[in-house]
C-alpha cells in the first residue's frame, strides 16, 4: 500500500443545514434565521452549523435541531418522544464556491414536525422566524419581512429549501410521512389540511376521507372524538404501522 500524505489534499469543512418544515395556519412553513455574522450578515438563511470533530452527521444534525428548535430527532426504532421530529438526510451540496470563507460541503437534512412554537435564535443567528415556503421561494428565493426589500437566502439555501420541499411533497404521496406534521392524535380533517398545505391544493373532503381510512395500516382509530375544529365531534386517529401507502396518495394535477 502506497504511503498516504494528508497534506497533499486541501482541507475543507463539513456543515449540516436543516430544512425544518411545519404547518402553521394552514400553510407550509420553514424555519429561517437571520445571520448575525459574516458572510451574508443580516441575510436570512436555513439553520445549521459546522460538524464538530467528534460528531457524525446524524449527531450534528440532531444537535443543531435541538439548539434551534428544542426538538429531539425521532428514532424510528424506538418510542416517539413528546417533542420529537422526523429527521432524515436530504442531499449533499459541494459547489466549490458555495461558501466564500473556504471550501465547505453541506449535508442537508429534512425535518418535519407538527405546529411548532415561535423559534428561538441560536449560534450565529440573532433572529429566527417561521415563514411560508411560498414567500421564501418567491422571486427566485428573495425574502424579507413586511416592509423590507427582499434578498436571496444566504449561500445556496434557496436550492436546498426547494429540494426539501419537493422531497416532502413527493414522500407524502407514497409514505405515511404526512402524519409527522400532525399531533399524536388527529382528525381526518386535520390530516387533509396537511396534504393541502404541503401540496398547495384543495382536496375534496369526502374523497380524501375515503382514501385515507381505506388505506391499510395508514390510520388507526383511537376511540375518541374532538370538537376542537368546531361543529360535530370528529373521530380521532393516530398513525398506523404502515410506512408505505398502497395505493399511494397521488398529487392532483394542477
Amino acid at each position: 500500500m502506497s504511503p498516504y500524505d494528508p497534506s497533499a489534499f486541501p482541507p475543507f469543512a463539513v456543515t449540516v443545514d436543516l430544512v425544518v418544515l411545519t404547518v402553521r395556519r394552514h400553510a407550509l412553513c420553514a424555519l429561517a434565521v437571520r445571520r448575525g455574522e459574516p458572510p451574508y450578515q443580516g441575510r436570512w438563511a436555513l439553520p445549521g452549523g459546522f460538524v464538530r470533530p467528534d460528531e457524525d452527521l446524524a449527531a450534528a444534525a440532531a444537535r443543531e435541531l435541538a439548539e434551534e428548535t428544542g426538538l429531539l430527532a425521532h428514532d424510528p426504532t424506538g418510542p416517539s418522544p413528546v417533542n420529537g421530529a422526523h429527521l432524515e438526510q436530504l442531499a449533499t451540496y459541494g459547489d466549490p464556491k458555495r461558501d466564500p470563507r473556504m471550501r465547505v460541503v453541506s449535508v442537508a437534512h429534512l425535518v418535519l414536525a407538527p405546529d411548532l412554537p415561535a423559534p428561538r435564535p441560536g449560534g450565529d443567528a440573532h433572529s429566527a422566524r417561521w415563514a411560508s415556503v411560498e414567500d421564501l421561494l418567491g422571486q427566485e428565493g428573495s425574502f424579507g419581512r413586511e416592509g423590507e426589500q427582499g434578498a436571496p437566502l444566504a449561500f445556496d439555501h434557496a436550492q436546498i429549501l426547494a429540494d426539501g420541499v419537493e422531497r416532502a411533497r413527493s414522500k407524502i404521496e407514497y409514505s405515511s410521512l404526512a402524519t409527522a406534521f400532525c399531533p399524536h392524535e388527529f382528525t381526518v380533517g386535520e390530516l387533509r389540511r396537511v396534504y393541502e398545505a404541503v401540496w398547495g391544493v384543495a382536496l375534496d373532503p369526502r374523497n380524501f376521507h375515503r382514501k385515507v381510512t381505506g388505506t391499510p395500516g395508514f390510520l388507526v382509530p383511537t376511540g375518541g372524538t374532538t370538537t376542537r375544529q368546531g361543529g360535530r365531534p370528529a373521530q380521532l386517529f393516530r398513525a398506523g404501522g404502515a410506512t408505505l401507502l398502497n395505493p399511494p396518495m397521488l398529487r392532483p394535477e394542477v
